[in-house]
């Protein structure tokens, strides 16, 4: 059975902080080492930027993992925003639909052992990525 998750509604720059120091914090109380949670972390920091720069709001949740003598962390990120029209091209380095460095997502799917990005214009944007403990 998984631990329930902690939720932090993500508006504005100051919540991005919140769900970073969450996720971070609950990592390091899973075990992981200081650079896991660093990128447990940074994830985080990706996905609600993308919440507030694209939806305005939504929310990340942090669920810590046990599954079969492994440790980790399910991170994930919703919104009621526009959706992504495009799920591969939003994934490929370099694409921006806003001008940015399109590091984002695909900079997320490396840093984590598994991703499922789930998005359609008009209903919004999950996604959800897992990071296990080394």
């Amino acid at each position: 059975m998984v631990p329930p998750g902690q939720s932090v509604s993500i508006t504005c720059d100051r919540d991005i902080v919140v769900a970073r120091q969450l996720g971070r914090s609950i990592a390091l109380e899973l075990g992981f080492s200081g650079v896991e949670a660093a990128l447990v972390a940074t994830a985080i920091s990706e996905l609600a930027r993308n919440i507030v720069s694209y939806a305005g709001t939504g929310t990340v949740t942090v669920v810590p993992l046990s599954q079969g003598g492994r440790v980790g962390v399910a991170i994930i990120a919703e919104d009621q925003g526009p959706g992504i029209a495009d799920c591969e091209l939003a994934l490929r380095d370099g694409y921006s639909s806003s001008g940015g460095l399109g590091l984002g997502l695909p900079g997320v799917r490396r840093l984590m052992d598994e991703f499922v990005l789930d998005s359609a214009p008009g209903r919004g944007t999950a996604v959800t990525v897992r990071r296990w403990r080394i």
